[in-house]
């Protein structure tokens, strides 16, 4: 019989969480495994969470928030270090109060973890070759400092270090980290959920040949390629249609992505949804997209919406950052191909056409089932903490 571990986690993310890789890793899979995590973080109230305790630190308006967030998150670590009395102190993607909390595991002699879900320090170096002067300077600045503390004195001091993908673990042994830290924890799919996903009736899309992208739209993601691969099918095949399930993060990359759609054909898009109704959409397809541009930022990233098609048993066809050129080669379900619009028009009409289409979804179906689970997902990553508290000195 396993002791039960506790995890004092503090989250970027608000709360209470949403995130698949938090709500079902960290609030279903874990605590099976005899694993329970209080999370520490913004938010506007603390509804019940099934992995443990939320400890809501409150929430800062505008630009007060990145000065005094730190402060507040790190009243509310310590606060939440009394009641909890937790075996591993961890940060997922918080830089400033890392330091802290690194501080606060060597004085309780336990281990300190930091969970890197995004590169924030090339983050804000991609804003500051973006922005214009004064931003410029603005982000230029944060990605020194948090250089500096992410690089010198949070990740030099973590005992482990549970990263996005293979790629992102890659670069970081690349920096120096010792290898065996780092643990490639890429997105799965709650197999429960996928398994209650219906065919969403919508009369728009009958009689059509439906392609669907399920996710956000923005500059950063070069999202008018998907205009412009709706514009080249529509021309090859005017039966295409192609569903954009999502929408952008901001109300003005919204505004953006709206008015350029004024000038394409064959697009539907939706708007934000419900992840059951969007998953919908994605169920009715005969063809997943998902396109997302070579970069710092995204080379090193491990998209959900890939394994969701082929959960789902829909054949995809995908960009080829390290993570999906992966996946695609594994599994079998689709095709990877470079980001341009030729090369996945080509692709999509290679899989409408193909008779044997289902099967390229059975077997993506099956090697999600077999690897992407977050049932399988989480076996592994409690296997890592109770190899952690092992290797405690």
């Amino acid at each position: 019989m396993l002791r039960p571990l506790s995890i004092l986690c503090i989250l970027r993310d608000p709360l209470p969480p949403r995130r698949a890789d938090v709500l079902t890793l960290f609030g279903v899979e874990l605590p099976r495994h005899g694993i329970n995590t209080a999370l520490v973080g913004q938010g506007d109230a603390a509804p019940a969470w099934p992995g443990g305790a939320l400890h809501v630190a409150g929430r800062f308006g505008g630009a007060a928030n990145s000065v005094l967030a730190p402060l507040r998150d790190s009243w509310a670590l310590l606060r939440a270090w009394r009641t909890a009395r937790p075996d591993v102190i961890q940060v997922r993607d918080k830089v400033v109060v890392a330091v802290l909390a690194r501080l606060l595991a060597a004085l309780l002699r336990i281990p300190f973890v930091y969970w890197m879900s995004f590169p924030i320090v090339e983050g804000y170096a991609v804003r500051a070759r973006a922005g214009g002067v004064r931003l410029a300077a603005l982000h230029r600045a944060r990605a020194w400092a948090t250089h500096l503390l992410l690089y010198r004195l949070v990740l030099p001091g973590a005992r482990g270090v549970f990263v996005q993908s293979a790629a992102m673990a890659d670069a970081l042994a690349a920096r120096g980290l010792p290898r065996h830290r780092l643990v490639a924890v890429p997105m799965g799919v709650d197999l429960a959920l996928a398994a209650s996903v219906t065919p969403v009736q919508d009369a728009r899309l009958d009689g059509r040949r439906v392609v669907v992208y399920v996710g956000s739209v923005a500059r950063a993601r070069a999202s008018l390629f998907l205009l412009e691969l709706a514009a080249a099918l529509q021309a090859a095949r005017p039966d295409v249609l192609l569903v954009v399930a999502g929408d952008a993060p901001s109300r003005e990359e919204a505004a953006w992505f709206r008015a350029q759609l004024a000038h394409a054909g064959n697009v539907l898009f939706t708007g934000w949804l419900a992840q059951p109704e969007a998953l919908g959409y994605a169920a009715r397809a005969e063809v997943g997209i998902s396109p997302i541009p070579r970069g710092d930022l995204f080379d090193v990233s491990s998209p959900t919406k890939l394994v969701e098609y082929l959960a789902l048993g829909v054949p995809a066809v995908a960009s080829d950052i390290p993570d999906q050129r992966c996946v695609i080669a594994q599994s079998g379900g689709g095709y990877c191909v470079p980001m341009t619009v030729a090369a996945f028009c080509g692709a999509i009409l290679r899989l409408l056409d193909n008779p044997d289409r289902r099967a390229f979804g059975a077997r993506g179906r099956a090697w999600v089932r077999a690897h992407r689970s977050y049932d399988v997902i989480g076996r592994h990553v409690a296997q890592h903490y109770r190899g952690l508290l092992e290797d405690r000195p």
